[in-house]
C-alpha cells in the first residue's frame, strides 16, 4: 500500500459509506423518487437535508480547527440556473441522481447505467462548449467566490443554526403530516 494517497482512500470508504446510506435509506427507488416529486414522501427530502447539515457541522468544524481549507466555487447565475434544469430534468427522467445511480448499479439495477453514460456525455459536451460559455452563459449573473455567510455578513455558525432550526421544523412538519 506504499504511495498510496490517503485523501483518495478517504474519498473511497466515504463514498462508500454514503452508498450503503442512501441503500439503507431507501431514496435509490423509484418508487420513492416519485413520490418525493408528487410530494407526496418526503424520505428523500429528509435524507438530503440531514446529509447537508452533516456536512456543513463537518466541513465549517474542521474549517475552524484549521484542519481543512474551503474551495469556493465562484456563484454564476447563469451556470447555475442551467445546470439545475439540465440536472432536474435529467433526475426526473431517468430516477436517479449521478450519486444514486451509481448506488442503484451497485444494487444491480443496469438502468441507472443509461444515467451514468448520460452524464459522461453530458460532461464531454460541456467541456467542448466551454470556451463558448465562458464568454456567455458563466458571464451572467458572477458574483465571485462568495458564500451564504459572507453575502450576509454573518459568523457562518449562524447559518448552520438556522438551516438545522430549518430542518428540525421540516421533520417536525413532515412527521406529523406522515410524510
Amino acid at each position: 500500500m506504499a504511495g498510496l494517497n490517503p485523501d483518495m482512500v478517504y474519498g473511497l470508504v466515504t463514498g462508500l459509506l454514503f452508498g450503503f446510506l442512501l441503500q439503507r435509506g431507501r431514496v435509490i427507488r423509484y418508487d420513492k423518487l416519485l413520490a418525493a416529486l408528487r410530494f407526496q414522501d418526503f424520505t428523500i427530502f429528509k435524507f438530503m437535508l440531514s446529509t447537508i447539515i452533516v456536512a456543513m457541522v463537518g466541513t465549517y468544524f474542521l474549517f475552524d480547527m484549521g484542519m481543512v481549507k474551503l474551495s469556493i466555487k465562484p456563484m454564476i447565475v447563469g451556470g447555475v440556473v442551467v445546470g439545475g434544469i439540465l440536472f432536474g430534468v435529467g433526475w426526473g427522467l431517468l430516477g436517479y441522481c449521478p450519486g444514486t445511480s451509481v448506488a442503484a448499479v451497485a444494487e444491480g439495477r443496469l438502468d441507472a447505467l443509461w444515467g451514468i453514460a448520460g452524464g459522461l456525455v453530458g460532461a464531454a459536451l460541456y467541456a467542448e462548449a466551454f470556451p463558448w460559455m465562458s464568454r456567455t452563459l458563466l458571464t451572467m449573473g458572477d458574483y465571485g467566490k462568495i458564500t451564504i455567510p459572507q453575502a450576509l455578513g454573518i459568523n457562518h455558525w449562524y447559518v448552520i443554526g438556522g438551516a438545522a432550526v430549518f430542518t428540525l421544523l421540516f421533520f417536525m412538519a413532515s412527521e406529523k403530516k406522515g410524510l
